[in-house]
């Protein structure tokens, strides 16, 4: 599985194995663009595509949840894999504290890093 942290500046990325057991970030994707995400899922192999939906700690959407949610409809249309989105909250915290003790990955892969994780941690205890 694949995982962006879309932002209007850069999309970072991360993927999966195919068990689905660890996470690596990939290089972000300057500035964002769909083809050049279809290129990294066909790189790569990924089955399925994750982008981040930024919400409040309350969980209501704003600008920025919008502009995500564009953005994968723009990949569904795209890919021939299934694209979804999955909350992000408090995932550039997670990248920012990553960051902090040594991760090497742009913030932006680590943040897709983490989401990936919890996207995953929530459909194995389904």
């Amino acid at each position: 599985m694949l995982a962006l942290d879309y932002g209007t500046a850069r999309c970072g990325c991360a993927i999966s194995d195919p068990t689905g057991t660890l996470v690596r970030p990939l290089a972000a994707i300057e500035p964002p663009d769909p083809q050049a995400v279809a290129e990294v899922v066909a790189a790569e192999g990924a089955e399925r595509v994750i982008v981040g939906l930024p919400t409040t700690l309350a969980g209501e959407e704003g600008e920025q949840a919008k502009l995500s949610r564009e953005f994968a409809a723009e990949l569904s249309r795209l890919l021939d894999v299934p694209v979804e989105t999955y909350d992000e909250r408090l995932t550039t915290r997670m990248a920012e504290r990553s960051a902090r003790e040594g991760a090497r990955a742009d913030r932006d892969s680590l943040a897709a890093a983490h989401l990936l994780e919890s996207y995953l941690a929530a459909r194995g205890s389904q």
